[in-house]
């Protein structure tokens, strides 16, 4: 059964942060890295807590705590790497707390030949029915570059091994802009990707900062990490633009501004977050928001390993009211190919948040970076290439 039914009203969204990985790529900003059996097994203990300690954390912060869960996600890192009994603890951990829907969206980020037969059969004994797997790249060349291990031959064998096991979705990640890519190996990628039976698909644009290894070396035009063999941003943007000409034409319907799949196979986990839906997050680095009867509040655990869990799990709150709301439906609901319907934006906020925000919108659509159709504000395929600009202009029209 596919995992793509409709999301249930008032349900909550969990995700489950496992921030270990066998090597660390060079290209990774996250907050993940290599850590020892013991530090796995100390750090799920503390999860468990965290976990269990949600109402009384929700409790203090006046929020609204559904126990309904319709989605749970653990991302990482690698969460595939964890034992089979980790895996249960985890989840056995969640159902105390809360009531997972028996048709829930339940996702596992894996990479490419790191999943045990014996946790793939404990994930699907916990109704895991969704796995992402990290490809990156079907091209050789370009995934050793950055430090994955895995072969294009290996991503097929998983995705196929996968599927016959009887996962209900398989999906994957790809880069566009990794070193030595170019058109015909970026075509390569998407051949393999839209004919082996995939049901979604992630495109991200390789993200150049301080944050990772590879990010550092080519701002400082180093020559380490195949630095060298980045492509020029002007390349990686024709990149993205192919994948979202050739992706849709072959069965992946863009959705949001970075993934692609059929209509019945979107991810309901990650529209909550488009959506401004609730959603908890445990672990390193995750992130939550929960509702208010006067708004929202948004938190999140620290991202550093050695403070997780050595103080209180949930951080300094943020308030989320009218003006905090407004930011967010604007620059997260236009990420969805869907866009904003103007009227509810009408309906939910004031006038002198709205009107100065239409004037902005006006000068963007005549700039060719959205269109306004059915009553809905959406971005064009160049708006989404520089989303960053079009969001800041949006809310720089709503400053007040």
């Amino acid at each position: 059964m596919s995992s793509s039914l409709p999301a249930q009203d008032n349900a909550l969204g969990v995700y489950v942060s496992v921030p270990f990985c066998r090597s660390k790529c060079s290209f990774c900003n996250f907050a993940s890295g290599v850590s020892s059996p013991q530090g796995i097994e100390a750090y799920v203990a503390k999860l468990c807590d965290e976990i269990a300690a949600t109402p009384l954390n929700a409790q203090r912060l006046r929020a609204d705590l559904p126990q309904t869960v319709d989605t749970v996600y653990l991302g990482g890192g690698t969460p595939s790497l964890l034992e089979p009994q980790q895996l249960r603890r985890i989840f056995t951990a969640l159902r105390q707390t809360f009531d997972i829907l028996p048709a829930a969206e339940i996702t596992l980020e894996a990479a490419p030949g790191q999943i045990s037969d014996a946790v793939l059969t404990e994930a699907q004994r916990h109704g895991v029915n969704r796995i992402s797997l990290g490809v990156q790249s079907f091209v050789d060349r370009e995934s050793a570059a950055v430090g994955r291990s895995h072969t294009e031959r290996d991503c097929i064998h998983e995705i196929l091994r996968l599927q016959a096991a009887g996962v209900a979705d398989v999906g994957a990640d790809l880069i566009a802009g990794l070193p030595y890519q170019t058109p015909d190996s970026w075509q390569h990628s998407l051949d393999v990707a839209t004919s082996i039976g995939l049901t979604h698909l992630s495109v991200y644009m390789l993200e150049i900062d301080e944050d990772s290894r590879l990010g550092r070396e080519v701002m400082a035009g180093g020559q380490r990490f195949h630095a060298r063999g980045v492509p020029s941003d002007e390349l990686s943007a024709d990149l993205y633009e192919a994948a979202c000409d050739w992706l849709p034409r072959n069965g992946f319907l863009q959705y949001e501004i970075s993934n692609f799949a059929p209509v019945l196979h979107q991810s309901r986990h990650n529209r909550k977050y488009w959506q401004r839906d609730p959603y908890i997050g445990f672990g390193l680095d995750a992130h939550s928001m929960l509702l208010r009867p006067d708004g929202a509040v948004r938190f999140a655990n620290p991202e550093e390993l050695e403070h997780y869990g050595a103080t209180e799990a949930v951080s300094v709150p943020i308030d989320i009211f009218q003006r905090e709301a407004f930011d967010e439906t604007i620059f997260l609901g236009l990420r969805m190919n869907e866009g904003l319907s103007i009227a509810e934006l009408r309906e939910q906020f004031p006038g002198e948040l709205i009107t100065p925000t239409e004037d902005a919108a006006r000068e963007l659509i005549r700039d060719g970076l959205m269109i306004e159709q059915f009553g809905r504000w959406q971005l064009t395929l160049r708006g989404r290439l520089l989303s960053n600009d079009v969001f800041t202009n949006l809310l720089m029209g709503a400053a007040v």
